[in-house]
Formats: C-alpha cells, structure tokens, sequence
C-alpha cells in the first residue's frame, strides 16, 4: 500500500532573510512498508514546531554546522523539526502502531524515521499534543535550563528577558515571576511590550541595575545590557535573532565591564539539559493546572502555511509558541 505524501522542501541556499520562496511544496509516493530487521517507522506527523534556528541549516554556510549531526546544511531535503506523530508502521521494537510520540520529525505530512532518531512515546499528561512541542517541550526546556541552571536565580533580584513575548522568552518571564524576581521583558513592537505589561505582569524598568539577563536577540541588546549588570551579573545566551538574517551585526559587549564586573556569560543547548527533561515536565506540569503558567500558543493549520508561518518569526509575527497543526489528532 502507498500514500501521497506532501512536504515542504528548500529550493536552494537562504540569503538574508528567508521567503516563502526560497521553499516548495512536494509530493511523493511512500510505501507504508518495511523492510524487517531495519528498525524504521513510518508515522503521521500531527504537529510540528516552528522555530528560527533551522535557518542557519539553509545557509550556504555559517558556524553552527560544524557543531556535529543535526546541524549540518540542507538544500532540497525533507527539513527536521520538533514534533508530535502517530505511528502507522513501525519495524522498531519499542514502538508500535497508534503510538503518539514526540521528538525529531520533519516538514511533512509523513516522516520515516530510522532508529537514531530522537523520539519517544508521549504521554500527554492530560494536556492538548501542542503542549508537548512548546510549554512541554524543548522550547519549554530551553527557557527551564537557561534560567535555573545556567542563571541560577536568587529571589528579588532583577531579570531582563529579551524577545519576551517570544516561544523561549515568556516562558523565562514566567519562571522568573514565579520564582519571586523582578523581571523586565523587552520585544519588537508596542503591542507586544503593552501585552508583555498587561497579561504576563512584568515590570517596567531597572532602577538598580540587571543580575541576569537572559538574551534571545545578541546585538544592541546585548550590548545594552551589559553595560548595566551589576557585579557578579549573569548572561544566559540562547539565541541571536538579530543576527540571523543580518550576518554583518555582531554584539560586541564592553570586554572590560564582563572582566571587572566578574560577570558570566555562556551559550548553551536544550540537548546540553537533557538529564533534566523529567525533573522540568514534573515541575512545569503543575503550572497550567494551576492557571499560574498558562501557554501562549500562536497554531497555524496545514503543511502548506509552513513557509509563512517560518519566514514570519523573523519580522516577529508571532506572539508565543509558534506551532503548525498539519493533521487531526
């Protein structure tokens, strides 16, 4: 038996900032078979998550691709992705099939994955599957890690999150009030600093200096808020937007400020953190049945809204979890 399957491809190299298109739409037959002993599944791909730094894997080249598999450049291939599936074939012992699992898909209405792959049964703990790839998942564990373990926080003292009205950012925001601190978030727009005051309830302004910032843009930003840690401050670096699309504008942060200050800055990975995952599902679980930590979720519908709903992350179009629903559950 085969199938159509539809997905999304890059048509060649990304220059500056991605377009619709730089991306096509294909199709191709799938037999939904398996050779025994292969180890492979075939799964329905129900939601995946969209996020910016598969844009370094589009370029002709950039830094990140020499960090090892999964970061290496792609041009006319299936694109990898964070996601939830239903298994329909599997030659793995440790699935079978109907299994909803979540881990590394692709850009598909179907993805056949072999047996290195990241993925593992989803238990959905009562939540909606879209939970699981952005308050749940490792965007959840990216925002977890990079505030409590690489930030350490102390109660009271002052935060400042850029892109806060972000899939990363609020969620730091969120753990930083429910930790007890004083947090300031910055972003793209008026509406979205108004939402960041009204419905997140962050602060508005520093009167005694920043102790951690976690940083989501680099650029001025970064700059900027170097120049007003305080002593034994703290930089969590988690992402570059601002120098995704603008391979020209480099942060470069007073140097003697980090050495006087005693200050520490450090990049990191969710994949860094992984040791944590169970402790952070436990722990973050509890917030939305509280009501203390609600997801903001922003879902687009269908494979064919992922290129725009992709190159939008770059112009801040989103507010939240970025997410495309590309099957019913």
């Amino acid at each position: 038996m085969e199938v159509t399957n539809k997905y999304v491809t890059l048509k060649t190299h990304v220059e500056g900032a991605p377009k619709e298109s730089d991306f096509e739409l294909k199709t191709s037959l799938l037999a939904l078979s398996l050779n025994p002993g292969s180890g492979e599944m075939i799964m329905k791909n129900l939601y995946v998550s969209i996020d910016p730094y598969p844009l370094n894997r589009m370029k002709r080249y950039c830094s990140s691709q020499r960090t090892g598999p999964g970061f290496e450049g792609i041009t006319r291939q299936e694109i990898e992705a964070y996601g939830v599936a239903k298994v329909v074939v599997s030659d793995n012992v440790e699935f079978e099939k109907g299994d909803v699992v979540v881990g590394v898909i692709t850009w598909a209405e179907y993805s056949k994955i072999r047996r290195n792959k990241m993925i593992r049964k989803l238990d959905p703990l009562g939540f909606p599957f879209s939970y699981h790839v952005g308050i749940l998942g490792y965007c959840g564990l990216t925002a977890y890690a990079g505030f409590f373990e690489i930030c350490k926080p102390k109660r009271g003292e002052k935060v400042l999150v850029s892109a806060a009205s972000g899939s990363v950012g609020n969620l730091v925001g969120r753990y930083a009030k429910l930790h007890g601190c004083y947090v300031v978030g910055c972003a793209g727009s008026k509406q979205k600093s108004f939402f960041l005051c009204l419905f997140l309830s962050m602060d508005g302004y520093f009167p005694d200096g920043i102790d951690i910032y976690f940083d989501n843009v680099s650029g001025d930003m970064q700059e900027a808020a170097v120049a007003n840690m305080n002593t034994f401050g703290r930089v969590a670096v988690c992402g570059v937007i601002s120098e995704y699309i603008d391979s020209e504008k480099k942060a470069a942060p007073d140097v003697l400020d980090v050495i006087y200050k005693r200050m520490k800055i450090q990049g990191f990975l969710a994949g860094d953190h992984a040791g944590l995952f169970q402790d952070f599902v436990s722990t973050t679980s509890n917030h939305p049945h509280s009501g203390e930590l609600c997801p903001l979720e922003d879902i687009s519908d269908g494979l064919d809204s992922i290129p725009f709903a992709f190159t939008g992350l770059f112009w801040g179009d989103n507010i939240g979890k970025k997410i495309v629903k590309i099957a019913k559950e």
